[in-house]
């Protein structure tokens, strides 16, 4: 009698698999997808970046650009102060949200 109870039916190893390819999905859709399409849109952000923009960096400098380069760019902070940031420490949101105020 005892070995009747503690048998489980077989269900095979189909059931797992789809619980795991349930879980992959549930990553792939809540947490990478939107991770690279917040990636792609800071790209096109800094790819867009023009002479004369107010923008904000991670650190909360404000500035208006400068000058522009390949992977730099020139911040004028105060009258004849300039300072050089990389163009990956430009802000996108922090930089719409002061672009919108104004």
């Amino acid at each position: 009698m005892n070995t009747i109870l503690l048998q489980t039916p077989d269900g095979g190893m189909l059931p797992q698999l789809l619980m795991f390819g349930a879980i992959i999905l549930v990553f792939y859709f809540f947490m990478i997808r939107p991770q690279q399409k917040k990636m792609r849109d800071q790209k096109k952000f800094r790819e867009e970046l023009t002479k004369g923009m107010t923008v904000v960096t991670i650190g909360g400098m404000h500035g208006k650009l400068i000058a522009i380069d390949d992977d730099t760019i020139t911040l004028e902070v105060d009258k004849g102060v300039r300072l050089t940031f990389d163009k990956s420490a430009v802000s996108m949101e922090a930089t719409m949200k002061v672009q919108n105020v104004s």
